[in-house]
């Protein structure tokens, strides 16, 4: 009687043990596919990057600007941070509403804590300059498009690369909204050849642009 008590016990705990397992194993492994999880450059909280677009409307401590492919950003104002109107350095108030802006910050999803606003030309962020541009807007439901122009690094693979901060990362945000405005530029990731991938969100293209240096683009898909 007792080693069938005991046999029946083995049999449970063996049992548990594999159900354990099975329940287990698969989470770790959809961990591990999971976007923004993949690689040494994944994001595990807020990131260098910016926005384009026009200003909104303005409140005591942020303002909300609308890029030309139709994402709503908040921005938020800190005493650290530096406003320009072309080269010259303003203040906070000349951020009024139908401006058209450059923010650099920290990105965290589309919130933006600026670091640098610049007040640019009426007609930077202004709803044409997307289509000029051949950037598509995101549409719900809508797949990615899969196009390629420029050049793509040739050993290039998603997730490769070092996430970037400073005047690397505003430099290259800046080239790549000047030349894509749209999206919102979530982070700037350094690759082994010494470019940036620029990574962008809230459009259906582009997603990655690509920025050489000395902060030229290069390419994009």
């Amino acid at each position: 009687m007792f080693l069938c008590r005991l046999a029946k016990t083995i049999t449970i705990s063996i049992t548990a043990i594999v159900v354990v397992t099975v329940v287990a194993f698969p989470a770790a492994i959809l961990a591990q596919g999971a976007p923004g999880n993949e690689g040494p450059n994944a994001r595990s909280g807020s990131a260098s990057g910016g926005v384009v677009g026009v200003v909104d409307s303005v409140s005591a401590s942020s303002f909300a600007v609308s890029t030309s492919a139709g994402q709503k950003v908040i921005i938020k104002e800190a005493p650290s941070t530096e406003y320009r109107k072309g080269t010259s350095a303003t203040s906070a108030n000349a951020i009024t509403k139908g401006n058209s802006v450059l923010v650099l910050g920290i990105v965290n999803g589309q919130i933006i804590t600026a670091s640098q606003v610049i007040v640019q030309d009426a007609d930077k962020g202004g709803p044409a300059t997307s289509s000029a541009a051949g950037v598509i807007p995101f549409q719900r439901g809508v797949p990615s498009v899969k196009k390629q122009v420029g050049q793509i690094p040739a050993n290039y693979s998603q997730g490769s690369g070092k996430i970037v901060s400073g005047t690397e990362a505003n430099k290259a945000t800046e080239a790549a909204l000047d030349n894509y405005p749209g999206g919102i530029v979530d982070r700037v990731v350094e690759l082994s050849n010494d470019e940036y991938e620029v990574h962008n969100i809230g459009v259906n293209w582009p997603h990655h642009i690509f920025v050489s240096h000395d902060f030229k683009v290069v390419g994009a898909f």
